[in-house]
């Protein structure tokens, strides 16, 4: 240690590189686990402490601005929250420990990893899980490279640090709970009847459902094509269903609602019905309402609101009564919908596929839930 900081070797050898790490650029991914503080002033994904750049002549201010603008639409809110937070955990760190995390150090990086594997990164705190480790050393990383000064992920301060952390602390993902059509219907029960809150709900469950929609697509959406600058997709009612279309990572994809077997149950009957009785022809699909459930405001709803909503109905109806109510709470959030078409939907496997918009079947596999695991049987089959 010199001057209040570890020294680097020169040797940076690498190692094998997760399957998991993201290149600085790419956005982190919040799980729906995740808490953030509930503000308008989110934090740029830019850095604060970047030097600023020489003053631009007078007629580039109006590109610059617009730039800037892109650079706030590449990554989503959610990530612009982790990637402050996560730098600002990694910041703390350093100084606590009287450290300094500039310039960028892999010592030092493999020292906070280490913290963070073995709850020492916060007074009393407690061990992070790898996941949650990973998305910091990508935080971290992305941090680093925008203020010029890259981070080799691949030091052998770090990746075997890394994977020393994963061999011994590794555990299989804790998935939502899937949210099954019976279960959907007593939810549905649960909602208040006749007020605008109600029915609005109602329309967020079912079309979160049938769907297969994440909590940030439900949100995202307006009632037409280019109607905000925060929106995220749009909705055609048709004769035969809803069209959803979504802008997500990888690009726009569309989504097809059919109607349901009955208007109780069915996804368009429940927006339409919420549209007419809010008096929402423009702009975001689902809003606040306000004034004791009888006014509907402009703003458009947190995802987090979706979360909140399906734990808090899957509770009232008694959903999983076998388990506590703790680990009820804990198993039931937005993903909870997603999780059920998955489970659920009789049909062959590449419609549910394309409808959660996942790049290969077996990221779908990974969405169902309580199902008959062992209705192709493998033993019988060979003869056993």
């Amino acid at each position: 240690m010199k001057n209040g900081r570890l020294t680097q070797t020169a040797e940076n050898r690498p190692s094998e590189r997760s399957a998991s790490s993201q290149d600085p650029g790419t956005p982190v991914v919040v799980s729906d686990g995740r808490t953030a503080d509930d503000t308008s002033a989110l934090p740029s994904p830019l850095p604060a402490d970047v030097p600023a750049l020489p003053a631009l002549p007078a007629h580039l201010e109006r590109l610059a601005g617009r730039a800037r603008d892109y650079v706030e639409a590449s990554s989503s809110a959610n990530t612009r929250r982790a990637y402050a937070s996560d730098w600002a955990h990694f910041s703390s760190w350093c100084r606590r420990q009287g450290l300094e995390p500039l310039p960028p150090s892999p010592q030092v990086v493999g020292l906070y990893i280490t913290a963070c594997a073995s709850g020492a990164a916060i007074p009393g705190g407690k061990a992070n899980s790898v996941a949650t480790i990973e998305r910091r050393l990508s935080a971290i990383t992305w941090n680093y490279a925008q203020r010029g000064t890259p981070l080799n992920r691949r030091d052998r301060h770090i990746a075997t640090v890394l994977a020393g952390i994963r061999n011994t602390h590794a555990a299989p993902p804790r998935q939502k709970e899937a949210v099954l059509p019976e279960d959907l219907i007593s939810m549905l029960e649960v909602l208040e009847r006749g007020t605008l809150r109600g029915l609005r709900d109602r329309a967020m469950l079912l079309i979160g459902f049938a769907g297969g929609l994440r909590r940030s697509e439900i949100v995202g959406l307006d009632v037409g094509r280019d109607q905000t600058q925060d929106g995220r997709g749009w909705v055609e009612i048709l004769d035969k269903g809803l069209l959803v279309t979504l802008r997500g990572k990888t690009g726009w994809r569309e989504v097809e609602i059919g109607r349901g077997s009955s208007d109780a149950t069915c996804p368009v009957v429940a927006l339409t019905t919420w549209l007419k009785l809010a008096r929402i022809a423009h702009g975001p699909l689902f809003r606040r309402v306000t004034a004791r459930g009888k006014d509907v405001g402009v703003d458009r709803l947190n995802d987090r609101e979706v979360a909140r909503l399906v734990k808090r109905t899957a509770l009232a109806a008694g959903v999983r009564g076998d388990l506590t109510e703790g680990e009820r709470e804990e198993k039931f959030a937005g993903h909870s919908l997603r999780a059920g078409l998955a489970s659920s939907a009789e049909v062959d496997e590449r419609h549910v596929q394309k409808q959660l918009g996942h790049a290969s079947a077996e990221m779908t596999r990974r969405y169902q839930r309580r199902r008959d695991r062992f209705r192709v049987n493998l033993t019988k089959a060979a003869g056993l």
